[in-house]
């Protein structure tokens, strides 16, 4: 994996770098996910100390959830990241769009959240490691997820 990935918004208002990337990439087919992206929303999961922003004063973020947000740019309106704000182990991590990546490199699709919600009109190729509600659910349970169990995060 490169030392560093770089990202920007359709507009490049809004850009960013992430020093130590992962190399995997996760899929998450929940209700909101696939309403927010128009699709299966497919991220790089970031620690809150490896990416800085610049233009950051041009994102909106809007709060989806008890536990996360989600933000775009004001300009262009491109999805840019979800981050986990609840309280606990994940707090801080970013979700970066991986649409918004200037190169992908060898990242790999390892992960796959909420298969139990997947339409069943696509799947993936690659053998990932997936969870269906309840598993994500029991994985954020100290930051309040998904209190309906319809897989929107409210």
């Amino acid at each position: 994996m490169a030392s560093n990935l770089s990202g920007k918004c359709l507009c490049g208002t809004v850009s960013y770098k992430i020093h130590r990337p992962k190399s995997r990439l996760g899929a998450c087919h929940c209700t909101m996910c696939r309403r927010w992206s128009g699709g299966v929303f497919i991220g790089l999961q970031v620690a809150p100390d490896d990416i800085e922003f610049k233009g950051a004063d041009n994102l909106q973020t809007f709060t989806s959830s008890d536990w996360a947000e989600r933000a775009f740019c004001k300009t262009c309106g491109a999805n840019m990241y979800y981050r986990v704000t609840a309280p606990g182990s994940h707090q801080g991590t970013y979700h970066m769009g991986s649409g918004t990546l200037d190169a992908h490199g060898d990242l790999m699709l390892t992960e796959e959240l909420f298969v139990d919600l997947k339409p069943d009109g696509y799947s993936f190729a690659e053998d990932t490691h997936a969870l269906n509600t309840q598993q994500v659910e029991a994985m954020f349970a100290d930051a309040g997820a998904d209190s309906d169990g319809d897989g929107d995060g409210d």
